[in-house]
């Protein structure tokens, strides 16, 4: 994807968002949280930097899901929408399927393979990792205890 703009939103329409520049770190997350959280066998993510990324209608209410991370989501219908670390303010992880053009967006990589299900084969030939091989994750869940409760 080039420098164009990046927009996207819920599936209501009550949270949409618009990002300029290229996205990174594009990856599946195949980690048992990401599974609870899109309710399927894996979750897809892009980063986005957040000094060009806003809300431009309504915002998402978040869930914090581990003692270092939380998760946002549209209030009204549900849909997934952010991950963020909370020592990370300047990246911001939206879902791929939020993206009002997903498919300029593939996945690069797989994360959290340890957690995924024996029965789905993807056979893309992308380079697979584990939860604890993520630098960032590793950093921050060393000093954080889990805490599982909705934020504003």
């Amino acid at each position: 994807m080039t420098a164009e703009r990046i927009t996207g939103g819920c599936l209501c329409g009550a949270v949409r968002y618009a990002a300029d520049g290229p996205p990174s770190d594009v990856s599946y997350c195949h980690c048992r949280m990401c599974q609870q959280h899109f309710g399927s066998p894996f979750g897809t993510y892009v980063y986005l930097p957040t000094d060009r990324f806003r809300f431009v209608k309504g915002a998402p209410r978040h869930h914090r899901s581990s003692g270092f991370a939380r998760r946002g989501f549209c209030a009204d219908c549900g849909s997934p929408l952010t991950f963020e670390y909370l020592q990370e303010p300047e990246r911001l992880s939206v879902t791929i399927g939020s993206l009002d053009h997903p498919e300029r967006v593939p996945p690069e990589q797989h994360w959290g393979i340890e957690s995924q299900f024996a029965w789905l084969r993807i056979a893309d030939g992308l380079p697979r990792h584990r939860t604890e091989e993520d630098p960032d994750f590793r950093r921050y869940a060393a000093g954080a205890s889990a805490a599982q409760e909705t934020v504003e």
